[in-house]
């Protein structure tokens, strides 16, 4: 398994942004075998942390042409700055 680590520092957010999120999100699950996501925001830091089954469930999800739309937007109008990083998770209990 693997997980996706987004942090962002928010420029702006409207309604648009709160559109395209929950759009994006769901897509994420019906299309790409998302396991689980969350976020949440403390400021102007945005985190959000999705997992998935595979490398390749999170390249083709990078690669949806929606998704890439929502990343340009983002760079160019609500983020002032964006890190995403890819990590395996070796090892989950509770």
């Amino acid at each position: 398994m693997y997980a996706v680590i987004f942090r962002a520092r928010i420029n702006t957010f409207d309604e648009e942004y709160s559109d395209t999120a929950e759009r994006l999100r769901q897509l994420a699950f019906s299309e790409y075998k998302c396991i689980d996501f969350i976020s949440f925001t403390e400021g102007k830091d945005e985190v959000a942390i999705s997992w998935w089954h595979s490398l390749d469930d999170i390249r083709a999800w990078k690669n949806n042409a929606d998704h890439k739309a929502a990343q340009e937007k983002g760079r160019a109008h609500w983020y002032e700055s964006v890190e995403v990083q890819i990590v395996e998770v070796l090892n989950r209990y509770q």
